[in-house]
């Protein structure tokens, strides 16, 4: 389809700046709105991670409220709200940084903040470095916390500091490798470690990790070396193939071997048991030489298997997490057509062949979401806010296009609670600002 706007179609929609202070404000993919949808929360990170403030601003206002400030070196951003709280979660860094340990994959962790206490943090995710481990507790770093639709769970993904220094010693034993897995943390804890390590700390909920990943993958199996980019299964998880609910779900990038022997990512999907905390076949806690292993009555799949296709795989570019329909039955997901431009592309929880969503000259060009009402996604394309209808696959233009800095970021494009508003960001003057456009329907957009 051609991405030109027809003279005769109507006006665009004002879009408006919300934030202006000479500093970052950055949006996360997903969950950046207060429940009540009044205000939008972000970090100030400007450079690699180097934000000190979680903040959020007010819709109707602008007005700016400080939640939280970073102290003793500390670092913080991606920040996401609680759908159905006023709570924040979001990444800390390690306080009183040194040379040999400072903010990187595996040292970081879950903070959490009340809106009503703003500046008190509690740590989502507890962490014990050394041995003896702890069930409950990780090892390493956890990143993008996301809460689920009712507010219970948090999703993230993990890497282990343990692991990862033994990849890193000369004359390590035998171990799995460090590698990017999906966990998830419930409201179980506190979680107490030993003072086992100078970096340990305790947390508030009970975290494991819940994916399977493997050192080699097989060639041409579904066996995966990392897991990444997860996202919620519907409000209340999805309809199985025997016709019962899978209550909780998550859908994630799995990173493949094929049988040529290159990787790429394909869709995966992990149901989770109502019980998090009990063991399977081996430790929550892992031991010195292996990662963190999955709770009992975790099941994972893999969804899409694409390598015989042109471009194969779920783009790697724009970076995007899987996001999947209110009602649990599509996970969206973008994969290059045979021109190479990123597509919206669905597929079931159950399994079976993707559904292409969109056809357009033009790639999209950043992270999404779905509309409340499961019926559009909201992106950038072409230089402008966008709005994808699923049934049809037609896309419209709800900003100008613009070039250069101007481009609405890659980052976030989020629906409101109510539907009715997108939240994105765009440079102004060498620093991220926050602006909202109408979501709109088809009688006041620009069609593409």
């Amino acid at each position: 389809m051609s991405a030109a706007i027809a003279a005769a179609n109507p006006p665009f929609h004002v879009e408006r700046q919300l934030t202006h202070a000479a500093q970052g404000h950055v949006l996360t993919n997903v969950n950046v709105w207060s429940p009540d949808g009044a205000w939008l929360v972000y970090d100030t990170r400007t450079d690699g991670f180097d934000g000190v403030f979680i903040e959020r601003v007010r819709l109707t206002t602008g007005e700016v409220q400080r939640l939280y400030t970073s102290r003793q070196g500390a670092h913080c951003g991606v920040v996401t709200y609680s759908p159905t709280a006023e709570r924040v979660v979001f990444i800390h860094g390690p306080e009183q940084p040194t040379a040999d340990w400072s903010y990187g994959f595996s040292r970081r962790r879950g903070a959490l903040v009340e809106v009503d206490r703003p500046g008190v943090s509690r740590s989502l995710d507890a962490m014990t470095y050394a041995p003896p481990f702890v069930a409950g507790a990780l090892r390493g770093g956890s990143h993008v916390h996301v809460f689920s639709p009712d507010g219970q769970w948090v999703s993230f993904t993990y890497e282990d500091d343990v692991l990862a220094q033994l990849d890193a010693a000369p004359d390590s034993p035998a171990h799995e490798p460090n590698q990017r897995n999906v966990g998830v943390a419930v409201p179980a804890g506190p979680v107490r470690v030993p003072a086992s390590h100078p970096r340990n700390h305790d947390g508030d909920w009970f975290s494991v990790v819940v994916t399977r990943t493997v050192a080699e993958p097989q060639p041409g199996s579904d066996e995966i070396s990392k897991a990444f980019e997860e996202g919620w299964v519907g409000h209340d998880g999805y309809e199985r193939a025997d016709g019962q609910r899978q209550a909780r779900a998550l859908a994630f990038q799995g990173l493949v071997t094929a049988a040529d022997g290159q990787t790429h990512a394909e869709v995966f999907i992990v149901d989770l048991p109502a019980e998090l905390t009990r063991a399977g076949a081996a430790p929550l806690q892992g031991s010195a030489t292996t990662r963190p292993a999955p709770p009992r009555g975790v099941s994972q799949r893999r969804l899409t298997f694409t390598s015989e296709r042109r471009h194969r795989g779920v783009a790697a570019v724009p970076r995007h997490w899987l996001r999947v329909s209110p009602d649990g039955a599509a996970i969206a997901f973008l994969m290059r057509d045979d021109a190479g431009e990123a597509q919206l592309w669905t597929v079931s929880p159950r399994g079976g062949a993707p559904r292409q969503v969109t056809r357009n000259s033009q790639g999209v060009a950043s992270a999404f979401t779905w509309s409340p009402d499961g019926r559009r996604i909201a992106h950038v394309m072409d230089g402008s806010v966008c709005v994808t209808d699923v049934a049809s696959g037609g896309t419209r233009r709800l900003t100008e296009r613009a070039a250069g800095d101007r481009v609405p970021s890659a980052e976030a494009c989020v629906f409101s609670p109510d539907g009715r508003t997108i939240a994105f960001t765009r440079v102004v003057d060498g620093f991220q600002q926050i602006f909202v456009v109408a979501a709109g329907g088809e009688s006041n957009a620009n069609s593409m």
